[in-house]
Formats: C-alpha cells, sequence, structure tokens
C-alpha cells in the first residue's frame, strides 16, 4: 500500500491520517466542506505540536514532515482516485455511513480497500452498499492513537483472508498494535469494556446520584485508571456520545437529551472546543 485515503476529518480521523503520514505515508483527508478542511488544518498543526512533545524522534523534523506529507481535499472522487486503501471515520450513523459506501463504491478503483473504523457498526450492516465485500472490514483505532496505539481488525464472512493479513501488515506498519477479532462483535473489544462504563456514568448523572467530577474521582480512586468515565467522554467527543446514545434505550436516550440541552446546544463538544464536561481553556 503506497496511498491513503482517510474519510472524514473529526478528532480520529485527524489523528488516523496524521499518524499514517507521521509513519512515511502518502495520505489524502477528506471531508465534505472547506470549512470542515480548515479545522482539520488547525487539528493537524496541534497533533504536530504534540507529537513533537511527546513521541521519541519527532522533535527532530519527523512532525512537520509528516504535515508535508497530508493532501486535503473536499472532492471524493479525486480523494479515492488512486487510494490502495480507504480508511472511512465519518459520522457515526448509519445511514450517512451507507450513503458514503455506496458514492465510494462506484468511484474508487476495484483493487482499493473498504476499512470503517466504525465504533459500534457491525461491518456487515454496512457491507451490501461498499460494492465489494471480499474488500471491506472494520478497522478501530482508540482516540489518542500516539499513546493507545490499538488497532481492531474485524472481517465479515465475506472479507477475503489476504485483505486482513494486508491491513494487519499496514496497522504494524504505522505503529498500531493489530488486534484480530475472530467474528463480529458490536463495540470490538476496547469498547464492549468501556461502553458500558461510559453507560452506567451517563445513568449515574441523568438519575442525578452525582456529578461528573465525583463519579470520575471515585472511578480514579478506585481502580488507579488515569481518566474518569466524563474525562474519557471529553476526549471521544460529545458529538460522538450525543449520537451513541442517541441510538439507545430510553436510559441512553435521556443522556443524549442532557449532552444536548446542557452541553451540545451551548457548543460545549469536549476537548476539541476547550470545554464539555471539564473546561480546557
Amino acid at each position: 500500500m503506497k496511498h491513503i485515503t482517510v474519510l472524514g476529518t473529526g478528532v480520529l480521523g485527524s489523528q488516523i491520517a496524521y499518524q499514517t503520514a507521521y509513519r512515511g505515508y502518502d495520505v489524502t483527508a477528506y471531508d465534505v466542506s472547506d470549512q470542515a478542511l480548515e479545522a482539520a488544518r488547525e487539528r493537524f498543526a496541534k497533533l504536530a505540536a504534540t507529537y513533537r512533545a511527546e513521541v521519541d524522534g519527532a522533535a527532530d523534523g519527523a512532525a512537520d514532515a509528516a504535515i508535508g506529507r497530508l493532501a486535503l481535499t473536499a472532492d471524493l472522487a479525486d480523494a479515492v482516485a488512486d487510494a490502495d486503501l480507504v480508511i472511512e471515520a465519518v459520522p457515526e450513523q448509519l445511514e450517512l455511513k451507507r450513503e458514503v459506501y455506496t458514492k465510494l463504491g462506484a468511484l474508487a478503483p476495484s483493487r482499493t480497500i473498504f476499512a470503517t473504523n466504525s465504533s459500534t457498526l457491525l461491518p456487515s450492516d454496512l457491507v451490501e452498499f461498499t460494492g465489494r465485500p471480499a474488500n471491506f472490514l472494520a478497522l478501530h483505532f482508540a482516540n489518542q492513537i500516539w499513546v493507545h496505539n490499538t488497532a481492531e481488525i474485524m472481517g465479515t464472512p465475506a472479507t477475503d483472508p489476504a485483505v486482513t493479513r494486508a491491513v494487519v501488515e499496514f496497522a504494524e506498519s504505522i505503529g498500531m498494535v493489530p488486534i484480530e477479532l475472530k467474528k463480529e462483535k458490536s463495540g470490538y473489544v476496547l469498547n464492549s469494556l468501556l461502553v458500558p462504563l461510559l453507560n452506567a456514568a451517563g445513568d449515574l448523572l441523568v438519575e442525578g446520584i452525582a456529578e461528573p467530577e465525583a463519579v470520575d474521582a471515585v472511578w480514579r480512586i478506585g481502580t488507579g485508571a488515569p481518566m474518569g468515565p466524563f474525562q474519557i467522554f471529553d476526549v471521544v467527543g460529545l458529538t460522538t456520545a450525543y449520537h451513541i446514545s442517541a441510538a439507545g434505550g430510553p436510559q441512553q436516550q435521556a443522556f443524549a437529551k442532557l449532552l444536548k440541552e446542557r452541553y451540545l446546544d451551548q457548543g460545549k463538544l469536549g476537548v476539541a472546543t476547550g470545554e464539555g464536561f471539564y473546561s480546557y481553556r
């Protein structure tokens, strides 16, 4: 693989694109508008600064060199014209993803592998819209990719084993630890463990049991974890949390309503905007 395309330049999409470029690949980052791409440029600049401060060797020019390997476009046909691998990181909405894959399947070369970074949807929810079931699987990254460097790889029954191997090798080449799942599981391994924790935290807030600071303090002190669930929400992004919760049961929908009214409507989207459950200004 030489040419990698990342669809979506939000919090995690921008990290995937930057990490891939940092490891020497030519990367095209696609988003739907010039405004979104301008926000992506700001994210890439912040990531370069973070890598210079936190990643060994990045201060010697590697972080800035990665910026030079990133091309940005709002033209989907241009973005995928020569792609060997397309990593999809668009918002976690089933119909939106299906629409994207319908367009993508008609535009990308037949050799191109498609990989969804969906956190909660199964590859089987999307595969029939790709037009290439043998060349489609899930490739899921954790947030703060340069530190939490897992890459969970999950195919469908139709995925070509050679495609899975190629994606495993790609993940290793960009500094990830590939985790192959034997069968489809909503949430993979990481979110199968993490989402119940976040849901429980949301329930405590909705029911008025405790405030976010208290919930986080109990979790950090009681387990030795570096962050509590509401700090994790801020890192993941409250927009993502909202979309996932809105598609859940009554308790999750109540949490989604709280998120929208208290945070999203006030522009408090988490770390990315400087304020969420906590202030980062």
